[in-house]
């Protein structure tokens, strides 16, 4: 923690300079090195956020500093111990991401336009992501919006479904927001030949392999293990892969357990 804090304390005195930048590029090379961990992960999670690519680590860094920020702000304002309510969190916690993905180059106005150009046409859209393909890639192109209480938990959630499903990992590659003004995160996954749509009894089989039990007593689709939570794992989530047959979980709603600032 302390080369994070160290951190902290530029970002303090400098904001997003070349200097700053450079810090952080250098801890993420060494997260990706294996030399440095990342405290909210464990190291098998470490995997999941190494796949993430070198955006994804960024902005959990300068997530991490958000929150660690307004909650001192809040401290010094004299409410010791008081915690600021996620829509604070999150809020500072955009802010601050936007400003360092401006300053990295990996921010985009009009990305719809860009990513329609680089990467095929819109495909789907829905209430989480915006899915752009052309037809033979091996990718597909996403803008996600966080469906979580903070940006951070959200980033979190890209982590973790690298870990578990890291046969469709997702890499991220920049952030914009929509003509909403929502934060998106743009990030790259593997296209799933879909053979059909997995059963609740094959999805069962999937995650109890992964160290799941049923969270509904047997009749939903929440699971959990002593860390982790799984949500939303509905069979249009979850597809039978084409090629392997095995299930793929292409998307779903994963979270620690106990939370984790």
């Amino acid at each position: 923690m302390d080369r994070l804090h160290h951190i902290y304390d530029i970002i303090d005195k400098e904001g997003f300079v070349n200097t700053t930048l450079q810090e952080i590029n250098n801890y993420i090379k060494d997260i990706q090195h294996g030399t440095e961990d990342f405290y909210r992960f464990n190291l098998s999670e470490h995997a999941g956020l190494c796949k993430g690519g070198a955006p994804l680590i960024g902005a959990s860094i300068v997530a991490c500093y958000a929150t660690a920020s307004i909650t001192a702000s809040r401290n010094a304002e004299g409410s010791q111990g008081s915690r600021p309510a996620n829509w604070e969190i999150d809020e500072r916690q955009e802010q601050l991401i936007e400003k360092w993905a401006r300053a990295a180059n990996l921010w985009e106005d009009d990305s719809e336009q860009i990513l329609t150009a680089e990467f095929g046409p819109m495909i789907a859209q829905g209430a989480e992501a915006k899915v752009y393909y052309h037809d033979g890639d091996t990718s597909v192109v996403k803008e996600r919006c966080s469906i979580y209480s903070t940006t951070q938990k959200a980033l979190d959630a890209i982590v973790l479904h690298n870990f578990l499903f890291p046969e469709t990992a997702m890499k991220v590659i920049g952030f914009t927001r929509d003509s909403d003004g929502l934060l998106r995160i743009v990030l790259t996954q593997p296209y799933v030949n879909c053979q059909r749509l997995a059963t609740k009894e094959e999805i069962d089989t999937m995650v109890a392999a992964k160290g799941f039990r049923d969270n509904w007593n047997g009749q939903g689709i929440n699971y959990i293990s002593d860390r982790l939570a799984l949500e939303d794992m509905h069979p249009a989530n979850v597809f039978i892969d084409e090629i392997t047959g095995i299930p793929i979980c292409i998307d779903c709603i994963v979270k620690f357990v106990k939370a984790i600032d």
